[in-house]
């Protein structure tokens, strides 16, 4: 393992630090040759943090013992995907924040199949939104698209239930690590998914999900595909940022339509009235992915 990228995993493993600190660390010095070496005083200048959280990155990076834990992901089955990697996604590579680290659990070839779809929608479908999701991706499953979604309750459970039922595979992008798989009621889904499929998040395995995770998630989800299906959504969702996330990553979004009379179609209404390509079969979304693959 190379000295930056076993780096990196440290980094990802530290609670205190972010993103935009890791590319700021990468800026200052691309081989982070000095990370170890700096003091509290000069992550915080360098940073721009108060003391006491330059005092806990420095904690970290000293007290948390990166090698032990990755003999143990190995004796798990956990690998670590950096961007510096060449199974890193080249898709997911190319957003505007990529993530520096991403945790696998099961078939990470995955990550590089020719067909995926991200599929995304309400916690509380209706029979209409569960119907609409089998009718319309269901055909592009025996042309062995690959499902990415986000463990949630609701689509996001159908979507991998499906593909799992059409002996297709899928992707789970979690909001937190493996150890503290969110919902607890998708934990069996979960272990079905890392066995047969893939379950990735950019959060070490021992980190519990919270609130400001699953935005940061949802750019994975648009990001590792060519396209978003949005299935049934309410205005300012999740499944409504993660549309608005593909569109900003320059990904096609495709949207069911909803009646004008459900709170959960006021999302993919609004998404078509923005751009979204209105879906009514499977030929919609895969005529579109031939130009984008």
């Amino acid at each position: 393992m190379s000295d930056l990228r076993e780096k990196l995993i440290h980094l990802a493993h530290c609670p205190s630090v972010n993103w935009k600190q890791i590319f700021t660390l990468l800026q200052q010095n691309s081989s982070l040759q000095n990370l170890y070496e700096y003091s509290p005083s000069q992550l915080q200048k360098l940073l721009t943090l108060s003391i006491e959280r330059a005092n806990q990155i420095k904690k970290d990076l000293q007290t948390i013992p990166i090698r032990d834990i990755l003999d143990k992901y190995d004796a798990e089955n956990i690998q670590c995907v950096t961007i510096l990697d060449d199974e890193y996604p080249e898709l997911l590579r190319h957003i505007y924040d990529p993530p520096w680290v991403l945790f696998a659990k099961g078939k990470v070839s995955l990550l590089h199949a020719p067909e995926s779809l991200s599929i995304v929608g309400t916690r509380n479908p209706t029979s209409y939104g569960t119907a609409a999701l089998t009718h319309i991706v269901k055909p592009m499953l025996h042309e062995e698209f690959v499902v990415v979604s986000g463990l949630a309750l609701g689509i996001d459970q159908a979507a991998h239930e499906l593909a799992i039922a059409e002996k297709a595979k899928t992707i789970a992008v979690l909001g937190g690590g493996f150890y503290n798989i969110y919902p607890r009621g998708n934990q069996n889904l979960a272990r079905e998914i890392a066995q047969h499929h893939l379950l990735l998040s950019e959060y070490a395995p021992f980190m519990k999900p919270t609130k400001w995770f699953f935005p940061r998630r949802n750019r994975i989800i648009s990001g590792l595909t060519g396209g978003t299906l949005v299935v049934q959504a309410k205005e300012r969702s999740g499944s409504f940022i993660t549309a608005d996330q593909a569109l900003q990553q320059g990904r096609e979004v495709f949207a069911i339509p909803g009646s004008i009379f459900e709170e959960t179609s006021c999302g993919t209404n609004k998404l078509i009235q923005l751009g979204a390509k209105l879906v009514q079969s499977a030929a919609d979304i895969t005529d579109e992915m031939m130009y984008i693959r």
